[in-house]
């Protein structure tokens, strides 16, 4: 769709920061850059770290798996409809979350999990 082209270039960068992201915490995570601590307190800091950079890894993937989402939702033409209600979802919404797939009043309906 012409009228979302900013929109898909603007998804296409944020996938690939979160690219180069990713592949930095990869490189964290191996321990690529130096080996592990033999201090028993050193090896528990870093496992904690390991834990934290693996949660933002997997934060990081659920993102590129909406940003795709998104940009196939642009292509196919119903980028902007809310999954749930069919709705127009705001303009508003998805310039602060361009890969929004929901209007707020079924995102806030939804149940936290």
């Amino acid at each position: 769709m012409k009228e979302y082209e900013d929109v898909r270039d603007q998804l296409l960068n944020m996938l690939e920061e979160l690219d180069d992201r990713l592949g930095k915490i990869t490189d964290d995570v191996k321990h690529s850059d130096t080996p592990l601590a033999q201090d028993f307190s050193e090896q528990a800091t870093e496992t904690e770290n390991d834990e934290v950079l693996d949660a933002l890894g997997n934060a990081a993937r659920s993102e590129v798996e909406k940003i795709k989402e998104a940009i196939s939702r642009i292509d196919a033409g119903t980028y902007g409809i809310c999954l749930g209600c069919g709705e127009p979802i705001k303009k508003e919404r998805l310039a602060a979350v361009p890969y929004a797939n929901q209007c707020i009043r079924c995102a806030s309906s939804k149940p936290q999990a």
